[in-house]
Order: structure tokens, then sequence, then C-alpha cells
């Protein structure tokens, strides 16, 4: 029977690649494992969701299971995949663009993820935005400007400005540093 789970902290493809390799090791049979979620085939499923729990605190990982985490785990999603894709294209508002993929009126969204995660979607897509403008900095494979533009920033000021309002410095004193100074997209908040 094919059952399907929710995981928080799933951020990237090297979670995605954990998550599988170490549930195959277990022998718990994957059926199919994306961002946030995973389903499996079991014919046990007691064992087999505490070999997923297991499995999921090791590397970092929870299992969710209420609709508000769940939610509040697939806006994340959605701003880490927006920004996977540069340059980011948005049609019309991050609102409406969460409530079409979401399927949701964005009130609610917009409600549910101030209460679960203690910050605003908009500031969160903030924090996730400054560490991809680290990223590139760090790549040295664009100036200050083309990041701007690539992030979707009206002009390289205004995201000057962010980034030393959520960094303490600025994109100069940044990039002279020469270190990694990312946090991890699990740990924003």
């Amino acid at each position: 029977m094919a059952k399907e789970y929710y995981i928080k902290n799933m951020v990237c493809d090297r979670c995605i690649k954990v998550v599988r390799n170490e549930l195959n090791a277990s022998g718990v049979n994957t059926l199919e494992v994306v961002l946030g979620r995973v389903i499996i085939d079991t014919e046990d499923e007691i064992s087999d969701e505490q070999k997923l729990n297991q499995v999921l605190v090791e590397n970092g990982f929870i299992l969710i299971s209420s609709p508000e985490s769940i939610l509040s785990e697939a806006v994340k999603i959605e701003l880490i995949n927006l920004l996977e894709n540069l340059p980011i294209k948005i049609e019309g508002t991050l609102s409406n663009l969460l409530s079409a993929h979401l399927n949701s009126d964005y009130s609610k969204i917009s409600k549910i993820f101030s209460i679960t995660e203690k910050i605003t979607i908009e500031k969160y897509f903030i924090k996730l935005k400054i560490e991809k403008v680290k990223e590139l900095v760090q790549s040295q494979e664009y100036n200050f400007t083309e990041i701007s533009q690539l992030l979707d920033y009206n002009n390289m000021n205004y995201l000057s400005r962010q980034f030393k309002n959520e960094t303490g410095m600025s994109l100069t004193e940044y990039k002279g540093l020469n270190e990694n100074f990312r946090n991890s997209l699990d740990q924003i908040i």
C-alpha cells in the first residue's frame, strides 16, 4: 500500500538523495522522494514509519503531519524552487503565484505561515533571497547589478540596502571577506 509522508527541512537535491538512499538502505521501499514529501510502498506501516522517522531524525529532518505545518513547508519549497531558476520570473505578485501553486487563498496561506513559522512570507522570502545573493557573490560570476536583476530587484541600490539591513554589512564588505557566511536554508527563520 502506498503511503505519503511530509517532511520538514528538505531544501535541496542533496536532501532528496540522502532521504532516498537512507530509506532504501533501511529496507523501506520508496516510490517517490521530492522536496518535503516521500511516498513509500509499505506492507508493515508501523515498522516502515519507525524506520522513516529514524532516518529523518538522524539526518536533521522532521516528519510533519498537521495541515498547517504541511502548508507552511509547501510555501518554503515553492519559494526555494523559485530561486533555483534564475532570473526570477514572477508573473503578477508573489501572493498570486503562491495562491495558484498551493490552490488556496493567500490570506489563509499567509496567516498559517506567520503563525507556524513566526515570520511573514515576505520576510522569509527576503531572507532566502539574501542567501542567494551571498551564493552569487561568492561565485564571482556576476556583478552586483546583474545579481539584482537576476533576483528581480528594481535596482541595485534596493538590493544593497536590503542586504545591509539583513546582514549588517554592505555587498562590497561581504565580497571582500572571501569567506562563506551563508546560512543553511533549513535554518532560515
